[in-house]
């Protein structure tokens, strides 16, 4: 899902609002300044601070930047490159068909997609890329989008023999300009859940022509995300966690529901989607006090960014609300680069791993 969004609101969902910087697990501040109200507060905080510790809400002893653990900004190919097997048809979501004669030339049309292939072993078969896609094996493709929609004449002067699309993409009349030219065109479903990374291997796979790799590549991505979960924590309390999306330059502010893309990825760390808890609808609601200070979020979930155009965490806390919620007292903020959090594919795994580093800190020492 990606991995900015093109259009007011922005939706986080589309993989091409990419928007990194490193993420921030930070330690509570507010016993310094509330030390000097006396013995009595001292206590009511320690007690507090013991009640979160029980519940395995610990913080950090400082601010950090969340560099330590964080991996490469790079995909993982399978071991071997497999050879396409075409032509093969598919099914595209919006109910037309493409028939790939030749995998030789792929344009992906966002970072989640671009993911899928490089894993699958076909990076060196992909000849562009749009500005989500930022793993360290395609930055020297050229760039295919015109702020965040898809240029259809960048796409066409490529000559792609395939190209890859999801729900999100757009505008229409450049999808609908590529189709005219003759070029397969493949759109998939927006992935918002977990359950959605195996049927989008599989079908990407598919479509190029090598269904074993997709195969391959799912059991892979399957078995570490059973074992990303295996490894997390146990807790007393899930905690709740609210996902912001943020950009500063623009002042767009807002807070995720239950359709933001973000809530399957809190339920694998055993957390709760502070949004959906508070009762919340659709997939984002612009953010105000009120509506944050009733999510109640014990952490909060940012793409990285996003929390840069903010002005890093102590700009978060000047945000409507933010500062008074258990999240901003303890300065708890979960950062996780922009193309990876939300583009439910082969990486996923580790946007699990980094998420539970980040939200037990105590634990992942």
């Amino acid at each position: 899902m990606s991995q900015e969004p093109r259009r007011a609101p922005p939706h986080p969902t589309h993989r091409r609002r990419q928007l990194p910087t490193k993420g921030t697990t930070l330690s509570s501040s507010t016993t310094r300044h509330r030390a000097a109200r006396g013995p009595a507060i001292l206590l009511l905080l320690l007690g507090l601070l013991l009640a979160l510790t029980a519940c395995g809400f610990t913080t950090s002893t400082g601010e950090a930047t969340g560099t330590g653990s964080r991996a490469p900004d790079k995909v993982e190919p399978l071991p071997d490159a497999p050879t396409p097997q075409l032509p093969a048809t598919a099914t595209s979501a919006d109910g037309r068909t493409a028939t790939v004669t030749s995998a030789e030339r792929i344009i992906p049309l966002n970072g989640s997609l671009a993911e899928i292939v490089f894993s699958l072993g076909l990076g060196p078969k992909v000849v562009a890329r749009d500005v989500s896609t930022t793993f360290e094996q395609a930055t020297a493709l050229p760039v295919i989008t015109q702020a965040h929609d898809v240029s259809a004449e960048g796409v066409l002067s490529l000559h792609p023999t395939v190209v890859l699309a999801d729900r999100s993409t757009g505008p229409a009349e450049a999808i609908a300009q590529i189709r005219s030219a003759g070029v397969p065109l493949l759109v998939l479903d927006d992935a918002k859940r977990l359950e959605d990374v195996g049927p989008r291997i599989d079908t990407v796979a598919a479509a190029l022509g090598v269904p074993d790799a997709g195969r391959q590549l799912k059991e892979r991505t399957e078995q570490r995300i059973t074992e990303a979960k295996a490894a997390l924590p146990a807790v007393e309390r899930r905690p709740k966690v609210a996902f912001l999306y943020l950009r500063g330059s623009a002042s767009v502010y807002l807070l995720g529901g239950p359709a933001s893309g973000a809530g399957s990825l809190v339920e694998a760390v055993g957390g709760e989607d502070a949004g959906t808890a508070a009762g919340l609808s659709g997939d984002f609601t612009p953010l105000t006090s009120e509506a944050l200070v009733k999510a109640a979020p014990d952490a909060i979930l940012v793409m990285s960014k996003g929390l840069e155009s903010v002005g890093g965490v102590d700009g978060l806390l000047k945000l409507p609300g933010v500062a008074q919620t258990p999240a901003g007292l303890d300065r708890r903020v979960v950062s996780i680069e922009d193309g990876q959090l939300l583009s439910y594919g082969p990486r996923t795994p580790q946007v699990i791993n980094e998420i539970a580093e980040q939200l037990y800190p105590k634990a992942a020492k």
